[in-house]
């Protein structure tokens, strides 16, 4: 039984293949269309899954959409009518798309298919809510019988807020919160306020959070955002306006804060700072507010999350250090492009009734993307005229890379296997180094990344020595990055953040045997189990997806040496033919 699952026309679109249940395929259509949070019909995406299984779309059985556009539509019409006459200009903008595009969702799925396929017959389309999705993305993939389930995010169809509680193939409610009262749009406003783009810019915020003071935390929490018992929570109103208005916040807002919006490049002040560690304070205690009800109305021992503010990794951090739940998991995509996942899931499970197959990695590490072999990239490499060295073996090749370029404080392109599934680059699509070098940080983030100096970057470690370096346990698992923990160790400047915390990924030699080859190499080197991690694009760039664009990141960046597959390419080693080639383009801004 094949299932198709989609998320489109918000922002991350992408297309998940299941065959009985197992995960086959998974991509977001920003990887495809080079277009960072493309919203776009996943079309490409679609034509990947299925040629990941040799299949046409006739041999699918189910298509499943990851929300509700009807009931979307219900909250926008109600929110505009509570809200007239205020917010008619932005009204008179979204109805006629909402009118003509989003109603009929039914359609414009058929009609992308269609180009996907000219068969007459389409499998049939289901719709599963968005809150839901989610809820089912974070339980199914997990490596637990039973779990308190949390999703929180902007908004999906009303809720921006939701407690499940999962049991074997079973997913009941507990409560939601609903729109417009968002954690999600919370931190989305204040990231438009400190000049960072919405729906992108969130992780900047998060990364200035530390070089500030939470000085305005208790204003916070006394004007803006109302805590209850009960678990739940309310914005005032009198300072948001994303329900009338296009933009976000009102005039009192910013009189309450004494400062106007930050334009985009401009000088970050001390106040922008401060504003960050406020924020991000006020948002780790909303989480553990709801973290507290859902543990209380379910009795679990286990909690599961999705929603974009489950990619707040120094939320999540604190959450596993309160001790209220034994093992915490989070779906790593755990946006609009993690709904795919979700939908298909539920589907199978909720709708079908089908048995659950509990696995300690039933999302294989998220590597469920495109991945090419030795044969593809040499003919690429020769065409283009690259100088490289083949290895027989990554191994022979590791102690090269090891001795000849990490050791040497060399920034290094890591491309292998399958690309990752989410935002977070986990080793396959990677740029790497030593993160024992104080001067790596900054070069990574100049020279190669093109962003931001205070951006802070991950470290990678071996499972068996993540307790050496950093306050973690071995057994709390984090193969995705999506934790932060103290870290105990000196020698590791590049890698820890100005509070002397870390995001971690830990990485467990069955998750993903070939980094954990990597790091071994390079520990019986140095002596140090940890490399530095980041995302192989430069500002505004989706991660890279094919070979051709990762020589292009590579040539266009200062970065010194770059391994395909098997192959290793040294800038300092070309010929002028590939170095006078005009590798350069346009990069988006972020």
């Amino acid at each position: 039984m094949y299932i198709l699952g989609i998320s489109c026309f918000y922002h991350d679109s992408a297309a998940v293949l299941l065959k009985d249940g197992e995960i086959l395929a998974a991509v977001e259509e920003e990887r495809f269309t080079r277009k960072k949070h493309d919203s776009a019909f996943p079309e490409q995406s679609i034509l990947f899954c299925l040629s990941t299984a040799g299949i046409g779309l006739g041999d699918i059985d189910s298509i499943v959409f990851y929300d509700k556009p009807i009931l979307k539509f219900d909250r926008l019409l109600e929110t505009y009518f509570a809200s007239a006459p205020k917010g008619l200009k932005s009204f008179l903008h979204a109805i006629p798309i909402w009118l003509k595009e989003k109603i009929y969702f039914k359609k414009m799925l058929k009609d992308g298919l269609k180009n996907i396929s000219d068969e007459k017959k389409h499998p049939p389309v289901y719709f599963s809510e968005h809150h839901l999705s989610h809820a089912a993305s974070a339980f199914f993939p997990s490596p637990y019988e039973d779990a308190a389930i949390l999703c929180i995010d902007g908004v999906g169809e009303w809720a921006s807020s939701s407690a499940w509680v999962g049991s074997k193939n079973e997913i009941k409610p507990l409560f939601e919160i609903q729109f417009p009262h968002s954690l999600g749009l919370f931190y989305s406003t204040f990231t438009g306020y400190l000049g960072f783009k919405v729906n992108s810019g969130e992780y900047k915020m998060m990364g200035l959070a530390p070089y500030g003071k939470p000085i305005y935390k208790d204003l916070i929490l006394k004007e803006l955002i109302a805590l209850f018992p009960d678990g739940s929570f309310q914005l005032n109103l009198k300072y948001f306006s994303f329900t009338s208005e296009s933009g976000m916040f009102t005039e009192d807002f910013c009189k309450l804060f004494n400062h106007t919006q930050r334009k985009s490049e401009e000088k970050l002040l001390e106040f922008h700072k401060d504003m960050a560690a406020s924020v991000q304070a006020v948002t780790e205690e909303v989480v553990l507010h709801l973290a507290r009800a859902v543990k209380n109305l379910s009795g679990k021992k286990n909690l599961v999350m999705a929603g974009g503010v489950a990619l707040n990794c120094v939320a999540n951090g604190i959450l596993v250090k309160s001790g209220l739940f034994d093992k915490v998991w989070v779906q790593p995509a755990s946006g609009d492009s993690g709904g795919a996942l979700g939908c298909a899931l539920a589907f199978y499970h909720l709708h079908l009734k089908k048995e659950r197959v509990i696995s300690a990695n039933f999302q294989k590490g998220s590597m469920l993307g495109p991945s090419f072999s030795n044969e593809e990239i040499k003919k690429l490499l020769i065409k283009y005229h690259f100088s490289f060295h083949e290895f027989p073996d990554s191994s022979s090749l590791d102690e090269v890379l090891v001795k000849d370029h990490l050791v040497k404080e060399k920034v290094v392109g890591f491309f292998q296997g399958r690309m990752e599934f989410g935002p977070r680059a986990l080793g396959c699509r990677s740029i790497i180094g030593d993160a024992r070098d104080t001067k790596m940080q900054s070069v990574m983030n100049l020279k190669i990344k093109k962003r931001e100096s205070f951006r802070p970057f991950a470290p990678i470690v071996l499972k068996e020595n993540v307790e050496e370096y950093f306050d973690w346990k071995a057994s709390d698992e984090s193969p995705y990055m999506l934790f932060t923990a103290p870290t105990k160790s000196k020698e590791l400047p590049a890698t820890t953040h100005v509070d002397g915390s870390a995001r971690l990924q830990v990485i467990d030699k069955n998750i993903h045997p070939r980094v954990h080859a990597l790091i071994s190499a390079f520990k019986k080197e140095t002596g140090c189990a940890v490399l530095i991690n980041t995302s192989f694009n430069v500002r505004g760039e989706p991660i890279v997806c094919t070979p051709f664009e990762a020589l292009k990141c590579f040539m266009t960046t200062d970065m010194d040496t770059l391994v395909l597959e098997n192959f290793i390419i040294a800038k300092e080693k070309q010929p002028e033919v590939v170095m006078k080639a005009k590798w350069e383009s346009a990069y988006a801004e972020d």
